[in-house]
């Protein structure tokens, strides 16, 4: 991943973000020791305390508990905890945009529906 230092959203949060997408693909799965703030800092170039910053997100979220003198690690449901974080958030913006935009331009619940369905379709053909 590259994170984008001209987005309006802050380093420490893509950091948080990325380690979410991890734990969601299940690169890092439950229990499973994650990156250090100076091993994140290294792969990203970036100050281990925004770093560390994008870590305390998670772990004040409970994604990530801490086993002293060890690190930080993935709880047992942290896939769980940000797949309802992010329908319930990201998803639901989403959606909130799209019909928004559908109504502007005028397409029927129904024709946006099937693009909806199309669409979903194709993605989950390239997936495969």
């Amino acid at each position: 991943m590259i994170l984008n230092s001209n987005s309006i959203t802050p380093i420490y949060m893509q950091i948080a973000e990325w380690l979410e997408t991890e734990i969601i693909n299940e690169t890092i799965t439950s229990d499973e020791k994650i990156y250090s703030q100076y091993q994140l800092a290294e792969m990203f170039n970036i100050n281990p305390a925004t770093a560390a910053k994008g870590i305390n997100i998670l772990a004040d979220e409970n994604v990530l508990y801490k086993k002293r003198g060890l690190g930080m690690f993935v709880a047992t449901d942290a896939r769980e905890i940000i797949l309802k974080k992010r329908k319930s958030t990201k998803l639901h913006d989403m959606v909130h945009e799209l019909v928004k935009e559908a109504i502007q331009l005028q397409v029927s619940k129904e024709e946006l529906v099937n693009m909806i369905q199309q669409m979903h379709v194709k993605i989950k053909g390239e997936e495969q």
